[in-house]
């Protein structure tokens, strides 16, 4: 097992979430977090977060930002740092009877607000993406925000809503893939035409030309489907890239390819390099850690893309969480550790590791409850173990 230490600690419980999101600053010395004082339970539209950031350079010293009032156990408030930014952080709230995001300057204390939530944000810094998080919490309790009816629940795939476009500067936002479009291509499997349909992860390409999302789908009370698609960042050229109906967590490898958690009748269930190609055509499939990547995890790639990031979800009757980094050349895993998931960390108030590195690869983060002091955060130094090879 590799070295870590806490850096953060009790009485309240800390956390970061998704592991696509920037949790460090562009120097690696703060990281991003959310702190609460309760756990085991879902969050009523009342409660409220805190927002800060750990000093990592400074006894691991929290820093009060701010607070939301819109987040989940899973995905947080999608706080993260702004791409291209060496100060600026950003996270959703409900203010007013609305979603929000809020953007601040860590070093003068500015912070000027937007009126519409994000989800990902493209690499230059300037456009979010965002979805309608009362049509996830509906669609997926735990997933989106308390607090806000979903308007168009008893629409099946509305015309109204779907992805939109957020102008970071000015605050703009412009629907440019509706549910009703994407509802409309059809289904290899079946037909889907009477399910109620709603988006959820997205996430740019290095370049930020296009961006993936998945579309997901429920049959009256039966469990969710799900197709992974791309488009360009105005929305166009859509394209369905992955029809299993199988497709979890995934991440781009470069502007071209993205590495897929699915399941195909070639290799079942396996991690896939899936093609962005423009006409829509893809080779053989290509599995990646077919041996030693064989469970579904939390997938992303260090800076140079030869090491994939990786977990499980709680494994046997120990519930313990597999942490590991794969080297993509060798097919080589290096385990990092195994931590408990104490039997109340479960469905949406389950505490996933969710690996996150900084720019430079040296450091990880994960959020675990293996210590017994609730969700907190962990780092490990392996800039040593990655230049090894």
């Amino acid at each position: 097992m590799i070295e870590f230490r806490p850096i953060t600690t009790g009485p309240n419980f800390h956390w970061f979430g998704y592991y696509d999101k920037l949790q460090f600053d562009p120097a690696a010395r703060y990281a991003l977090g959310m702190a609460v004082d309760f756990e085991h339970r879902e969050p009523t539209p009342a409660d409220v977060i805190s927002i800060g950031m750990v000093d990592l350079c400074d006894g691991d010293r929290w820093i009060d930002l701010g607070e939301s009032r819109a987040w989940g156990w899973q995905a947080g408030c999608m706080l993260q740092w702004l791409p291209q930014s060496t100060h600026e952080i950003i996270w959703n709230d409900r203010e007013d009877g609305q979603f929000v995001s809020h953007i601040l300057n860590i070093q003068s204390g500015q912070k000027r607000t937007l009126p519409h939530p994000i989800f990902t944000i493209s690499p230059n810094g300037r456009t979010a993406l965002s979805i309608d998080f009362h049509r996830l919490e509906d669609m997926r309790p735990g997933y989106g925000y308390m607090g806000i009816p979903d308007p168009w629940h008893d629409v099946m795939a509305p015309e109204e809503t779907g992805i939109h476009t957020v102008d970071l500067h000015t605050g703009e936002s412009n629907l440019i893939v509706s549910l009703a479009e994407v509802a409309a291509i059809p289904y290899r499997h079946g037909d889907i035409s009477s399910a109620k349909h709603y988006f959820n992860v997205l996430i740019f390409n290095p370049s930020g030309a296009h961006f993936l999302f998945l579309h997901r789908w429920r049959l009256d009370d039966g469990p969710f489907h799900t197709r992974m698609l791309t488009a360009r960042a105005d929305g166009s050229a859509l394209k369905v890239v992955d029809h299993s109906g199988h497709t979890s967590h995934l991440i781009w490898r470069d502007d071209s390819h993205i590495l897929a958690w699915s399941r195909r009748p070639s290799h079942g269930g396996a991690y896939y390099i899936f093609p962005n190609a423009e006409d829509g055509s893809r080779g053989p499939d290509q599995t990646v850690g077919k041996s030693n990547m064989p469970l579904n995890g939390h997938c992303t790639y260090l800076s140079d893309n030869s090491w994939i990031l990786n977990d499980t979800y709680p494994q046997g009757e120990q519930r313990l969480q597999e942490l590991y980094l794969y080297h993509v050349p060798t097919d080589r895993r290096v385990d990092l550790g195994q931590f408990h998931s104490p039997p109340p960390y479960t469905d949406t108030w389950r505490c996933d590791l969710h690996p996150r590195s900084s720019p430079d690869a040296s450091k990880i983060i994960i959020d675990s409850a293996h210590a017994g002091n609730g969700r907190q955060m962990y780092l490990f130094e392996v800039s040593d173990l990655v230049t090894e090879y």
